[in-house]
């Protein structure tokens, strides 16, 4: 049988090192399919329960590999199903690539049954290439391209091929005038500033004195080089929420999250520096950096793009955050005293004994703060962790310490709700041995956090590891925008978009052949935890949380404040039970829990 046009994309694929597809199935992607069915190269396709998720896990493949992830759909309503899991990977930066089929070429421009004009509709997420093949002579400049172009952009690409054209006979475009001629193979670059550059910001930073670093997802691969600066430079260092990793939270001059999912210590770190060195982060809130002229600035970063975007900084290098601090560290000056590492490291024990009292106050039923610090202490240091958006992130990043080399992982820039689950599958196939823990709240759960569940409980024999723990914050309220509608907006609780129906989650992870226990008192977390670490088995919690415990912002502006006594005089229905916890947590021993 003669090399199809299908054919020739798979064992294109296998020869850039792809070796997995995330992807559902449809008539207008039968070809591919098809061809991955005859294939011979060791690739593996990876059905998920939606094409959203097939789109988070190669987001979430990309964030843990750094290698290209690979989603695969049909045409029109498939095509379309796979956008919000490529704005996750877009937003933050990730190389993936989309394989969406088409009607068949002559119907086109006629109105025909699933036929969407998909290049216009790729055309934002995948902005840096998105083109339709028409000729199978074009199919292997295209894929190639596309696959360069994400590596090389971090961004994403996108290939259509119409369901017509992928039954033709592969075929090369001649040697002749008007044809090109493509070949696989992608290198990073060491790209490393200037020489003047790197020692004019030498200078910037040997004349500070309050020094704070803020790192995030561009320097993952530069831990040791970011905790030398710091050192060299009595220098604090706040994490972003993708940048978690960077820093463990063990060592002492780490302030942890920044921003409203972040820490008081890293809001005091910011307003007491007077020089600040930004290192592969384009955290948006300007409101929790130094106020503009109160520190100099040196930023790095790979894309030259996102400099100087969140602060005016004195000078930018265009750099790898690894190889240009190893170039900047033989220049900087090091501190004989440890005076201001000494401030950050007071900051740092003070908040970490409010958040230990914080986690032991009352609630109903169960303190959120309590559950994310018990999994805490259980957390093996080579877990790969995920969380999803909403209250629970805020939680996860201030309450769960990240050691050793575990990995974690969000939806930064997009901050959609049910990536956790998806991105943790993608991990687990990529690292079978590693443990993975995915926190997620009750509306990512039955948003598509059930049919992640499974496609876990489809694929859970393939892993060496079995540890898959799934931590349900179930408190039936899509928590965070509550309370964004009490502190932003001023208005009460609206029942009817807030609430959610009960679910028993670990009964349906039962019924798929998982683990399951639901948790519904504080003395009873514990035991489920280590069952949980020890079970043979992917493993649901369920564990239901109080919504009325305040994610409190590290900060609160007088507005805030205003906005949440509005709320809480409108008549929200749970204004006396959210005004108890909200005094709990800001004056811990006040609601200390007396059942233990």
């Amino acid at each position: 049988m003669s090399e199809t046009v299908s054919d020739f994309v798979v064992r294109r694929l296998a020869q850039w090192g792809v070796r997995r597809i995330f992807g559902y199935p449809g008539d207008g992607i039968n070809g591919v399919l098809g061809a991955l069915n005859r294939d011979d190269h060791g690739m593996e396709f990876v059905q998920t329960r939606h094409e959203e998720l097939a789109a988070f896990m190669a987001s979430g493949h990309a964030k843990f590999t750094g290698e290209l992830g690979v989603c695969l759909a049909t045409s029109g309503p498939g095509a379309i199903h796979v956008l919000n899991g490529l704005y996750d990977a877009k937003m933050d930066h990730v190389p993936v690539l989309a394989i969406v089929g088409q009607q068949a070429r002559a119907s086109l421009g006629g109105d025909y049954q699933q036929e969407v004009d998909l290049t216009s509709l790729f055309k934002d997420v995948a902005h840096e290439y998105v083109h339709m093949a028409t000729t199978p002579e074009q199919v292997r400049h295209l894929l190639d391209r596309a696959i360069r172009t994400a590596l090389a952009t971090r961004s994403v690409t996108c290939l259509v091929l119409p369901n017509d054209l992928q039954r033709l006979n592969a075929a090369d475009a001649p040697h002749e005038h008007g044809t090109v001629h493509s070949g696989p193979g992608y290198r990073l670059p060491s790209v490393v500033p200037q020489r003047r550059d790197l020692e004019r910001a030498a200078e910037i930073l040997n004349q500070g004195e309050r020094i704070a670093m803020l790192v995030g997802a561009g320097a993952l691969q530069a831990r040791d080089e970011v905790i030398r600066t710091a050192e060299v430079l009595d220098a604090g260092v706040a994490k972003s929420l993708l940048g978690l990793a960077v820093v463990p939270d063990d060592v002492p001059f780490c302030t942890g999250s920044i921003g409203l999912l972040g820490t008081r210590p890293s809001v005091d770190l910011m307003n007491e520096c007077d020089t600040l060195l930004m290192i592969g982060s384009s955290f948006p809130y300007s409101e929790f950096l130094p106020k503009e002229g109160r520190a100099r600035g040196v930023q790095i970063d790979i894309d030259g793009k996102m400099l100087g975007m969140r602060y005016p900084m004195d000078l930018n290098l265009v750099g790898d955050a690894a190889e240009t601090l190893r170039a900047l560290l033989p220049l900087l000056r090091p501190r004989t005293e440890r005076k201001f590492q000494q401030r950050v490291i007071g900051w740092v024990d003070d908040w970490r004994k409010l958040l230990e009292e914080r986690a032991q106050t009352a609630a109903e039923p169960i303190n959120p703060q309590l559950v994310f610090r018990q999994l805490s202490s259980r957390l093996p240091t080579n877990t790969i962790l995920t969380a999803d958006t909403g209250s629970v992130t805020s939680f996860v990043a201030r309450d769960v310490r990240i050691t050793g080399d575990m990995m974690v992982s969000f939806s930064g820039g997009l901050a959609t709700m049910g990536p956790a689950i998806p991105y943790g599958i993608a991990a687990k196939f990529a690292f079978p041995e590693r443990p993975v823990v995915a926190c997620v709240g009750d509306g990512a759960m039955q948003l598509n956090g059930l049919n992640g569940l499974i496609t876990l409980a489809k694929y859970r024999e393939r892993w060496a590891n079995p540890c898959f723990v799934v931590v349900v914050m179930n408190n039936r309220d899509l928590n965070m925008v509550t309370w964004e509608q009490r502190v932003t907006e001023g208005q009460p609780k609206y029942a009817a978009s807030q609430e959610l129906p009960d679910l028993d989650y670990a009964k349906y992870a039962e019924l798929l052949g998982l683990g399951g226990a639901r948790v519904t008192k504080p003395e009873e977390l514990p035991a489920a935890l280590d069952a949980a670490f020890r079970a043979d088995r992917p493993f649901v919690l369920d564990v239901l949380t109080d919504p009325n415990v305040p994610p409190i912002p590290p900060h609160i502006s007088a507005e805030q404040a205003g906005s949440y006594a509005r709320a809480l005089l409108s008549g929200d229905a749970d204004a006396l039970a959210v005004l108890k916890r909200s005094v709990a947590s800001l004056f811990p021993s006040l609601g200390k829990r007396t059942d233990r």
